[in-house]
């Protein structure tokens, strides 16, 4: 069921990150509808390297601590986010990332995202050109 105050809420958190910054409010809104909150307790495992891959995550708020290869790579939190080449790809995770305290994450799922910028060149097309940014 979409919940109008939900998306507003993730609508405003995903204007934060930069894959995002060039989308309007409505095309957020509409993003965000398809975005479920998820929690994890401090310590809990967020994603497992070689793990399959099934969303995209934005950080909240809380922190968590990246490995590779079982080798610390940094830590993410508010603002951050994780997920983007499975979120188009379906690839294994990269990365694990172990909650260093309580967090609250919003996810998309490829199977929602899909759908969403096959019926909306707009947003298909910011989010193609932010990609690009990303890898130059």
């Amino acid at each position: 069921m979409y919940n109008s105050a939900v998306a507003r809420a993730s609508a405003d958190v995903l204007k934060k990150v930069p894959l995002f910054a060039g989308l309007e409010k409505r095309e957020l809104e509409q993003i965000a509808a398809t975005m479920r909150e998820r929690r994890f307790s401090a310590g809990d495992t967020v994603t497992e390297e070689g793990a399959g891959g099934a969303g995209f995550f934005i950080v909240e708020s809380g922190q968590a601590e990246i490995q590779v290869e079982g080798q610390p790579r940094g830590t993410i939190g508010a603002g951050d986010y994780f997920g983007e080449i499975a979120l188009l790809t379906g690839s294994d995770r990269t990365a694990t990332i172990k909650a260093t305290s309580d967090m609250v994450c919003w996810g998309m799922t490829p199977w929602d995202f899909r759908p969403l910028v096959e019926s909306n060149s707009v947003i298909a097309w910011k989010l193609l050109t932010a990609m690009a940014d990303k890898l130059r």
